[in-house]
């Protein structure tokens, strides 16, 4: 029997995210209850700028004090998607004070701050949901944290960010510059006006983060994450990659080490084969690709950002929080039980993609060589091309770790017949 007493739910931002929440709930009202055994009733939207107006929202129900909302008391769930630390942090801690339990979408606030969040809601027998925060629309960490949760989880690895990927796909297959694809990602919307936390990967960085502690059962915060960007990412890097038969992708990528002791987290672009199932998303699309002991290889694919996804996300966890309310039990928390140690960069193993600017004469082979064997990093192909006294070197690595490699190319660079490293690029997904 369904109860009549509506589920009580306090929405924090009204953006293109919130009013996509705002409208599903309107619109599929009658579905939700049904769900869910009980009907829920937005009671408070809090926003920045009361005065403008938001269609199919009472404005009864806008309020600029977000902390008087989610201390209301009567409040069941608050959806948190203002995004950013403060005052998204004190505003969900507050709301678990106050007997609310939390759905977020809140990336870089759950990177940074997830254990201490998850503690408060703890200790107040309240539930923190953030299927929203990674990979939009995707089911993720439901099945991660839960369909998962009886088997090993090895390797987490993925497209998590829809602008980077538009830009570096449009890269691929039209031959356009970075800045040339960039402009037009920012024309269609996919990039905002200052794009420095998609293409330094900042934003793809926080949601390897909460992959990683989610996976590995391990706490691993924004700073333990290795990133670099894909700014420097040029078009002789796409054609050589094409010469290997490989595409080029901004990849986040949480693993677990081969005797199992510790687990890395990192965000970089990479070369990756035409075979591999993540080189053929294209677009603004995201992907993630899991391996596990028992279930193999997993493939999670779909729209990674936008408002009417990432609100999809966002009300299945509504439906899953209300369902706890109803029952008086509360979803799974963090499990960090294993606490791993999280490995630095330098000792990440790995393939890895070396061009250089050489003297075009006899020897320079040789020599290259020899730092390479010098320094416990084994060579696997080598391609040469010379004209008018320089030349180029494409060096392709079998795995070595990221240390071992930096001191190569550092030893590199002072050899008389290198004129430059023109690019260094690590090979995944072999």
């Amino acid at each position: 029997m369904m109860r009549t007493r509506p589920l009580k739910v306090a929405l924090l931002g009204c953006g293109v995210v919130g009013s996509e929440v705002a409208r599903i709930m309107t619109t599929h009202a009658d579905d939700l209850a049904a769900r869910i055994g009980a009907p829920v009733e937005l009671a408070g939207v809090a926003v920045r700028r009361p005065s403008r107006v938001r269609e199919g929202i009472d404005p009864a129900l806008v309020t600029t004090d977000a902390t008087a909302l989610v201390k209301r008391g009567d409040i069941d769930v608050v959806v948190e998607v203002i995004g950013g630390i403060e005052p998204a942090r004190t505003l969900i801690t507050t709301a678990f004070e106050h007997g609310a339990s939390v759905v977020s979408a809140n990336k870089a606030l759950l990177a940074q701050d997830g254990a201490a969040l998850h503690a408060v809601a703890d200790e107040n027998d309240k539930d923190l949901y953030y299927e929203a925060a990674v990979a939009g629309a995707i089911p993720l960490i439901r099945p991660l944290r839960e369909s998962l949760a009886g088997d090993k989880i090895n390797r987490v690895m993925g497209i998590v960010n829809g602008t980077t990927n538009f830009i570096l796909d449009k890269m691929d297959s039209t031959g356009a510059g970075y800045q040339e694809a960039l402009d037009e990602a920012t024309a269609l919307g996919y990039a905002e006006a200052d794009p420095t936390a998609d293409v330094e990967g900042f934003d793809a960085a926080a949601k390897a983060a909460i992959l990683a502690g989610i996976a590995f059962h391990t706490r691993v915060r924004l700073d333990d994450v290795y990133r670099e960007g894909m700014t420097e990412v040029t078009a002789a890097d796409f054609a050589s990659a094409k010469e290997m038969g490989c595409t080029i992708k901004l990849l986040a990528i949480c693993e677990r080490a081969a005797d199992g002791g510790s687990v890395t987290a990192r965000v970089h672009p990479a070369m990756i084969p035409l075979s591999h199932p993540l080189a053929s998303v294209r677009g603004a699309y995201n992907a993630v690709f899991v391996e596990s002991d028992a279930a193999g290889q997993l493939m999670f694919y779909g729209p990674g950002a936008g408002g009417a996804p990432t609100a999809s996300a966002v009300l299945g966890d509504l439906v899953a929080v209300c369902r706890n309310r109803l029952s008086g039990a509360t979803g799974p928390g963090e499990s960090a039980y294993a606490a791993l140690p999280v490995s630095p960069m330098g000792e990440v193993v790995t393939r890895y993609h070396i061009s250089l600017d050489v003297a075009d004469k006899p020897g320079v082979l040789a020599q290259v060589a020899t730092v390479f064997a010098e320094h416990g990093v084994s060579i696997d192909t080598v391609r040469q091309q010379g004209k008018d006294g320089e030349a180029s070197l494409v060096v392709v690595t079998h795995r070595a770790s990221d240390a071992s490699l930096t001191g190569t190319v550092e030893a590199l660079r002072k050899l008389d017949t290198v004129r430059g490293v023109a690019s260094i690029m690590r090979v995944e997904g072999e």
